[in-house]
């Protein structure tokens, strides 16, 4: 008997765009062992979620499977009326969607929706299918799970909501879990929770993963083994510890040498040139030869051919055999290349900066309470340097960046920039400080006017801030902008739709720079993007810095950017500075409790690592009703009586670096 759950074979998937057919699956093969985790790994738009949705049977309207065959178990999914596959979906195979708050019903309690798997799949009903959905939310790691079974989505976090996601798809204990980029909008601490929570519950329950994402460290500590996607194919398949020794597709080599790490701090990440082509042509020859450093004649004349080995490792390429894999486009070159503390005055100093929201309540909503959102916040940023700002969300990182910029006013505290105090002025006395301090946020599509075009996006802010003497001066202004970010000068005259993920990061970008900034706050602006994206924009930013100066508060949870990109770290948590210092001593011996959680947390792109994850317990507590003496203590594996009497003091380690930690206190 084959040890094969699901077997795919020569799957097309197709997508009707007007007289175009968009082949998004474009005959794929692979197969799912039995109790294995199985990565599809790719950029956005090779067509991983393309291949889910074709397995449940779940494509859009415009979409259809033209060809090949789907087994489950023998049996041909494709072959079965309708009525039949709604016995499959959730009860053999179930799905984790990438957005749970977009997946969940908003109207419906987190147990209404767990009894309607188990009404639609399960013989129980009553109170036995109330005590079944407690019982799945328990397993989850739901704390007070009968209480919680009767909220409604909105009122979990995000990690709470993904799971609640684990508990529905697991409801009927599936053959097979689909879990589609299940972690990508999660923190590093709730990521590793997720992730331990699946392989748990897999060991337990005996079922294989299909894991979809493009984040090589999730696939380093979960996959069995790995398949490379690109432009609608599979183009490499190997088992992990082969792929991440020696990955032979240069699609694969160049996905390793995009990520950022302390490795390749001082020099560019290496980026994957153009993009991916049209999958409405017809090719005729290899899909990745425009963006490839290796590309021959033969690869523009042939479509190259899968060849597989005797190990079952494939790939699809005409020179996989004669390509060397350099260990450095692994693991990246080692460099000496730390900077040295800045020696010049502080561009922007903010002391003891709080912000807080009112909490109202009744008819005349008086005010009842506070949301601590930031609540003593202290740090410095000097010209052509980068601050690091990370923690979990909701600890208060972004209002931070608002509250500098006075989007938000501050409830207290001092924001000085170049000396002059900004907290308390006017609108209009603020005016003048307005181009020198921009931000980027994280989601550049909906921070773009869809209805304006990208030469009014820039200019709008020119015109407001008097930059630019004439129209011709700022259209002028506007070519050198986007040829700046690696834009056309063309592109002005697009909307935001018709650019990819990172091109509209990069055309945010070009907005803040259109008005000659100093400092600039960048919200997260990487985290939605694949790595090869990433690290197109992460060298922008750098060379941006080295040539104009520019300082960054750079607001973040992915640790390896940090590692590569800034210069100065502050972590954050529930709304204060709990340590601070330079990146490389902080990142390589953690002082604080939780700094050590949220680092051990950080998922690595490399099998063979051994590392020891610190596992907080519980949710991060409510900004309205911080637990007394240290906001940490409740979490924390080294909580002493004084921390919960006393919150600590700043104390300060060898040059630069600070702690509030009582396990350090003098």
């Amino acid at each position: 008997m084959s040890d094969a759950l699901l077997q795919v074979k020569n799957l097309a998937t197709v997508l009707e765009s007007g007289k175009n057919q968009v082949r998004a699956v474009d005959g794929i093969s692979f197969e799912i062992r039995r109790h294995e985790t199985f990565a599809l790994l790719g950029e956005s738009g090779c067509g991983k979620s393309m291949t889910a949705l074709s397995i449940m049977r779940l494509l859009p309207d415009v979409g259809h499977v033209a060809a090949g065959s789907i087994m489950l178990d023998g049996e041909d999914l494709l072959g079965l009326p309708e009525i039949a596959m709604r016995n499959v979906r959730g009860k053999r195979i179930a799905m984790i969607f990438q957005e749970p708050m977009t997946s969940l019903n908003p109207v419906m309690t987190v147990g209404q929706q767990i009894v309607e798997t188990l009404l639609r799949h399960t013989d129980l009903r009553g109170e036995a299918t109330r005590q079944r959905a407690i019982g799945l939310l328990d397993e989850v790691g739901i704390p007070d799970a009968a209480r919680r079974c009767g909220d409604y989505p909105f009122q979990l976090s995000g990690g709470m909501k993904q799971r609640v996601m684990i508990a529905i798809a697991l409801a009927c204990e599936p053959e097979l879990l689909i879990a589609d980029e299940p972690t990508t909008a999660l923190d590093v601490t709730i990521q590793a929770q997720v992730l331990e929570l699946l392989r748990h519950l897999q060991k337990k329950r005996g079922m294989a993963i299909l894991l979809i994402t493009h984040d090589l460290g999730v696939v380093a500590e979960m996959a069995s083994r790995v398949a490379v996607m690109y432009a609608g194919e599979i183009v490499e398949l190997a088992d992990r510890a082969s792929f991440f020794t020696a990955p032979r597709h240069p699609y694969s080599q160049k996905l390793f040498a995009s990520l950022p790490g302390h490795a390749k701090r001082g020099r560019q990440l290496d980026v994957i040139k153009g993009s991916v082509p049209r999958l409405d042509q017809q090719f005729t020859g290899c899909r990745f030869v425009e963006r490839c450093d290796h590309a021959a004649e033969i690869c523009r004349s042939d479509v190259p051919q899968w060849r597989e080995n005797t190990e079952g490792r494939g790939v699809r390429c005409h020179l996989a055999d004669t390509l060397v894999v350099s260990q450095a486009v692994i693991h990246g070159v080692q460099v000496s290349a730390e900077s040295e503390p800045s020696t010049s005055e502080a561009l922007l100093q903010v002391a003891d900066l709080k912000v807080h929201f009112p909490i109202r309540k009744g008819l005349f909503q008086q005010v009842v309470g506070q949301v601590m959102a930031v609540d003593g916040v202290d740090l410095e940023i000097c010209a052509g340097r980068t601050l690091a700002l990370v923690g979990e969300s909701g600890c208060g990182k972004t209002t931070v960046g608002k509250g500098i910029l006075q989007l938000l006013r501050p409830t207290a505290g001092s924001v000085r920039y170049a000396g002059n105090e900004l907290a308390g002025l006017s609108s209009s006395q603020l005016r003048p400080y307005r181009a020198d301090l921009q931000v980027i946020f994280q989601d550049p599509y909906a921070s773009l006017d869809p209805r304006m075009r990208v030469g009014d996006i820039l200019e709008e802010g020119m015109i407001a801030l008097r930059v630019g003497n004439s129209e011709n001066e700022r259209q002028a202004r506007m070519d050198q902008l986007l040829q700046q970010v690696g834009l056309a000068a063309e592109a002005r005259f697009r909307y935001p739709h018709e650019f990819s993920g990172g091109q509209r990061q990069r055309i945010a970008i070009a907005r803040a720079l259109a008005v000659n900034p100093k400092l600039i706050v960048c919200d997260e602006p990487t985290s939605a993007l694949d790595v090869s994206v990433q690290a197109q924009i992460l060298n922008l930013l750098k060379s941006l810095q080295d040539r104009l100066g520019l300082a960054y508060l750079f607001i973040t949870h992915n640790l390896a950017v940090v590692e590569y990109f800034a210069h100065e770290v502050a972590v954050m948590y529930l709304g204060r500075i709990v340590e601070r210092g330079g990146v490389a001593e902080l990142l390589s011996a953690p002082r604080h409790p939780y700094t050590q959680a949220l680092l051990s947390a950080a998922p690595v792109a490399d099998p063979g690592g051994k590392r020891e994850i610190i596992r907080l317990s519980g949710d991060l507590p409510s900004p309205a009703n911080p637990p007394s003496g240290c906001h940490f203590h409740p979490r924390c594996p080294h909580a002493m009586p004084l921390c919960r009497d006393v919150y600590p003091a700043s104390t300060r380690i060898g040059t630069s670096a600070e702690v509030r930690c009582h396990l350090y206190s003098r």
